[in-house]
């Protein structure tokens, strides 16, 4: 009976501990590439005047898809050297063959003890190569999520470029405007947040001019319209009233000059051609947008 017990673990042992490690076949997104991507995105922000809100949405799906890739690519090699400390770890217990240990001449018991603890190793061992398995099923599809964003980002660049002409007779419409005064705002955006102002009340106040943000806060462009207290999401009548100046903006954006709005994690910018567009989630509920809505002009 205890040979046969010894001899059963021998079988597992030599199955479980020649395992071969699964290969993984992927390739990251061209670093290259995104780094040109990159350049015609700003290109564009500069040409049309301000952050076009499509391509700072796909940028942020991009940016966070190779990282999710990069740290399933850091966790999957960890797991190999596990696999492979693991597997040279063996030897500290002396032959794994099934010839040694059924040729053993002290006591049983330790040769159980012996085939027990390799056993362990060798489970071990096979619960790694399977979760090495799994992380690279889970980075090849994090690989093919990262390419397919960049292609997005490269589609999105196209079709933006590719409405140059309409866009720059927007912005020879509305001409260009500095910030002056104090409070260093445009006159435009001083005299869309005084027409707001008549038709809205604005009971929770209204943030503008944000001194080093890259965006247009800190071109004195944009201004923040609180429906809350701020950090937390607007409800009911305040909800409704952030509804309410959307749509306007919406319905008189073109006759003042609004670029683009954001409300609820959505966006709506005029030189893409209009409509709500969904945001990625950015962490939180003012980032989000939940507690006020963002208002940029040209």
């Amino acid at each position: 009976m205890m040979v046969g017990r010894v001899a059963l673990l021998a079988v597992l042992l030599s199955g479980l501990l020649l395992l071969p490690l699964p290969q993984a076949a992927t390739a990251a997104p061209n670093p290259a590439e995104l780094r040109k991507l990159t350049k015609q995105a700003q290109e564009l922000n500069q040409r049309y005047r301000g952050q076009i809100q499509s391509l700072e949405e796909i940028k942020l799906q991009v940016s966070r898809a190779v990282k999710t890739s990069g740290a399933l690519k850091a966790r999957l090699a960890r797991a190999r050297a596990d696999v492979a400390a693991i597997a040279r770890n063996t030897y500290v217990m002396g032959p794994l063959d099934g010839v040694g240990l059924l040729g053993y001449d002290g006591d049983p018991s330790t040769a159980l003890a012996q085939a027990a603890n390799m056993s362990y190793i060798a489970a071990e061992r096979a619960g790694r190569v399977r979760q090495v398995e799994k992380l690279i099923e889970d980075a090849k599809k994090a690989e093919v999520a990262a390419d397919d964003k960049v292609d997005k980002l490269k589609r999105e660049i196209k079709v933006m470029q590719g409405k140059r002409r309409d866009i720059e007779r927007l912005l020879a419409k509305y001409g260009f405007q500095q910030p002056g005064g104090a409070e260093g705002l445009t006159p435009r955006m001083i005299a869309v947040r005084a027409a707001i102002m008549a038709n809205f009340p604005m009971p929770y106040g209204v943030g503008c001019l944000r001194p080093g943000d890259p965006g247009e806060h800190g071109k004195g462009r944009a201004c923040d319209f609180m429906m809350s207290s701020g950090g937390r999401a607007a409800s009911g009548a305040d909800e409704e009233r952030g509804d309410a100046l959307a749509e306007w903006l919406i319905q008189n954006g073109s006759k003042i000059g609004v670029m683009y709005i954001i409300w609820k994690q959505r966006y709506y910018d005029i030189r893409s051609g209009g409509g709500w567009d969904p945001m990625s989630d950015r962490g939180g509920v003012t980032a989000n947008h939940y507690d006020h809505v963002h208002v940029s002009v040209f």
